[in-house]
């Protein structure tokens, strides 16, 4: 499937962009770009199942009904990805700096992990 191919090389892009950011102290603008990064993820795995949402909110439910809820991803990652988008509004629309360095730090963390879940369950089932 190309697109979910697509969406996962935007995905990894965004990672490595989210950290660079981070190096370079801007915290709002990694954790968006991480947040993306766990996004992108959770849209390609929609795709596999014909699934697509034109919100972020339709994204994250579809994600949470159709992957956590089912078991074949955990809780934590379904917190995860709605922890990163509340701190994205946040540090996307907040007119003062709102996210700390160590919130920034522990989102790429997160962030990383979510990625590689999905790229690992994606090769295991030769949908990447």
């Amino acid at each position: 499937m190309k697109e979910v191919e697509s969406l996962i090389k935007r995905a990894m892009k965004y990672l490595k962009s989210a950290r660079i950011l981070l190096e370079e102290g801007d915290c709002e603008s990694s954790v968006s770009r991480a947040y993306y990064a766990m996004f992108y993820s959770a849209e390609a795995m929609l795709l596999t199942k014909g699934l697509s949402f034109s919100s972020h909110g339709g994204v994250i439910s579809a994600f949470g009904e159709h992957f956590v809820k089912t078991g074949i991803f955990s809780k934590e990652m379904g917190k995860e990805l709605n922890r990163a988008f509340e701190k994205r509004q946040l540090g996307d629309y907040e007119y003062t700096f709102v996210i700390s360095e160590d919130e920034a730090k522990e989102i790429l963390e997160k962030g990383k992990d979510f990625v590689e879940k999905i790229v690992q369950h994606l090769k295991e089932r030769k949908l990447l």
